[in-house]
């Protein structure tokens, strides 16, 4: 989540609606479908199947979304209800069964299944934003080049943090 949201500070209401070619999907139709399928997935998850009835996933891939705020408040929906069904949960609910398209998966299989899957959107999010802002793209992560100053001062504070906890 984190990765997008940084991605999103780096565009604008134009950015959203931009696509390599006619196949392809804009970051606003990525973010409808990264939402629906969420929505659709954690919505009483315990109980009844993650492909809801109510859900248009055909209608995800419409480019409908009016402008980046609205864009963000349906990514803000659908990890919101993702992390209230992850949160409400117990230990020994992570071995439950539940359905996903009728297919039974364990509470945990199920969240792996959902990580993997918004994985692979939010990075076509970031290479998509990365490709529409150019040389002013901003990395989220380490940039190219900075992998040792990166890891010496993280592992410089480390160090530092250690020191300090052995000679309390």
């Amino acid at each position: 989540k984190g990765l997008g949201n940084k991605a999103f500070n780096q565009i604008n209401d134009v950015d959203i609606h931009w696509r390599f070619n006619e196949e392809s999907n804009s970051i606003a139709i990525i973010v409808k479908h990264i939402s629906g399928n969420s929505l659709s997935r954690w919505t009483d998850f315990l109980n009844s199947d993650g492909e809801k009835a109510w859900r248009d996933r055909d209608d995800e891939f419409e480019d409908t979304i009016a402008d980046k705020r609205s864009m963000i408040e349906l990514w803000e929906k659908g990890w919101a209800c993702l992390f209230e069904a992850i949160n409400s949960l117990a230990d020994v609910d992570l071995i439950r069964i539940i359905y996903i398209h009728n297919e039974g998966h364990t509470v945990l299989e199920a969240i792996n299944r959902q990580l993997a899957h918004l994985a692979s959107h939010v990075g076509q999010i970031v290479f998509i934003a990365k490709m529409i802002t150019g040389p002013n793209w901003q990395t989220p992560t380490i940039a190219k080049g900075q992998s040792k100053a990166f890891n010496n001062t993280r592992f410089a504070a480390e160090k530092q943090h250690k020191f300090f906890s052995d000679n309390k």
